[in-house]
């Protein structure tokens, strides 16, 4: 009977581990599209999915953009907020004096500013998933 009580206690943790995680939900970030804009520069089109089961107040975004070469060209912040919850999204921002074409990669280097509505800040790293339906990447 001994034999039993560590595959009981080892299945309760893991049940109480994944309840938790589904509880949490996710937040997706993609980079559906980007276009060339009449200054030569860049618009990116991002689609924010947001199933955490709570509203954004603040999302703030610290990007890294990576030339054609893979150096860094600039840092953007971009603001985001508000991200109602289990809603989709759109989001446009502008990268100057920069074609599509030169930009090979999109790093999310920090988050300035992740606020549930009647919240205080957290850390959405652990929440986000991030992908690129454009030929640019976008990676943390």
């Amino acid at each position: 009977m001994k034999r039993y009580i560590l595959p009981m206690i080892l299945g309760a943790a893991l049940g109480c581990a994944s309840s938790v995680s589904a509880a949490e939900g996710r937040l997706g970030v993609e980079l559906n599209k980007t276009e060339t804009i009449e200054t030569g520069g860049c618009r990116a089109f991002f689609l924010f999915r947001n199933d955490t089961g709570k509203s954004f107040a603040g999302f703030e975004m610290s990007l890294a953009v990576l030339d054609g070469q893979g150096i860094i060209d600039r840092l953007l912040s971009i603001d985001a907020a508000p991200l109602p919850v289990q809603r989709t999204t759109l989001k446009l921002f502008e990268i100057p004096d920069l074609a599509c074409d030169d930009i090979s990669e999109i790093l999310l280097h920090d988050m300035t500013s992740c606020q549930p509505q009647n919240e205080e800040e957290m850390d959405c790293f652990t929440l986000l998933d991030l992908s690129s339906r454009a030929s640019t990447k976008l990676v943390k």
